[in-house]
């Protein structure tokens, strides 16, 4: 696959590193654990959305664009993401937030991603959850124009055509390290959201064949709705790199078991997959998405849905800067480990 044709703006570092989870591994039992960094993409800590940005920064560049308007949660790491690409860039970038968490603390409304989200320059505006967010970025790009401004819209997580080809070369890079490596990749499992890197995981290992099922823990949407999302991304990633059909729509599968009360709001698996993972391998997972992600796996090993001997790799999204909008929801699971006194 080409994907040299497209424009992309690198500022990712990568290779990410693909690293095994022994000590994990041993103390579930079950299959051998890998897990793919793309937490250490580098920009702004790191996370999924970089790769994503690399192809929609350059496109905004090539349409002459000299703003950048997106959205998302509150403690979106996408968002954080963008803005820093954008600082990167010279750009400036307008961010809306939804408030999809009823009563949420101080600490999640001030830190983590959105203290970096002003610390890298971006004006920020919020709306109640529900809001219609794609229209609220119409309307700012209205506004931004009239102001003399030219604007660039990116969706929610970077997900469109071409915030996916991120994720097609994400394949790409994974099969080339597992060759090197002489590692067999039996499963890939990763949490899922807004579609976008499931989407191009998904094109980009069935268009190079490799065999290498994807499994998607949904962070939001149920099972149906999500795979739905998913495919439908997936079509349209195909024919922007001039392959459809090239995916069958059994190749996308979802889990929404994870989920919990909703997106965003913590987990008792969710809480125990960040404790074990950071005890285990010193690994530091979000937990809206990485965490359920990992919840999932955890739990699907302990079912025996994956065989003794079999490879598994997680794909770590990153997010752990979002932790830190989160720290009162792990004070009983932390209780055993007594701060400063």
């Amino acid at each position: 696959m080409n994907l040299a044709r497209f424009p992309r703006h690198r500022f990712a570092h990568l290779p990410t590193p693909l690293e095994p989870m022994e000590r994990l591994s041993q103390h579930l039992g079950g299959p051998n654990l890998w897990i793919k960094r793309d937490d250490c993409t580098g920009l702004a800590s790191g996370g999924n959305k970089t790769r994503k940005l690399e192809y929609l920064m350059a496109d905004a560049l090539a349409q002459g664009a000299d703003t950048v308007i997106t959205q998302g949660a509150v403690q979106s790491n996408h968002a954080r993401q963008t803005a820093a690409a954008a600082a990167r860039l010279g750009m400036a970038c307008h961010i809306i937030l939804e408030h999809r968490i009823d009563e949420a603390p101080g600490e999640y409304l001030k830190s983590g991603n959105v203290f970096l989200d002003r610390l890298f320059g971006a004006y920020l505006s919020d709306c109640p959850g529900g809001t219609d967010m794609n229209a609220a970025m119409a309307k700012k790009a209205e506004e931004l124009k009239a102001a003399g401004k030219k604007p660039y819209i990116i969706p929610g997580g970077g997900s469109n055509p071409v915030g996916a080809l991120g994720y097609v070369n994400c394949a790409i890079e994974l099969v080339a390290q597992a060759n090197e490596m002489g590692l067999r990749i039996d499963h890939l499992v990763h949490a899922t959201g807004s579609a976008g890197t499931q989407a191009g995981l998904v094109t980009g290992l069935e268009a190079i064949r490799s065999g290498i099922p994807v499994l998607g823990i949904s962070v939001r949407a149920p099972k149906e709705k999500q795979e739905e999302n998913v495919f439908a991304l997936v079509e349209k990633t195909a024919a922007h790199l001039g392959i459809p059909g090239a995916v069958a729509r059994q190749s996308v599968k979802a889990n929404a078991d994870y989920v919990g009360q909703g997106y965003g709001i913590p987990t008792e698996s969710m809480l125990e997959a960040l404790r074990l993972t950071a005890e285990m391998e010193g690994i530091i997972l979000d937990p809206v998405y990485s965490g359920k992600g990992m919840a999932g796996l955890i739990d699907l090993i302990r079912k025996g849905h994956f065989k003794k001997g079999e490879n598994v790799v997680f794909l770590h999204t990153g997010g752990s800067v979002g932790l830190f909008g989160y720290t009162g929801a792990f004070e009983e699971t932390l209780s055993d480990r007594p701060g400063i006194a």
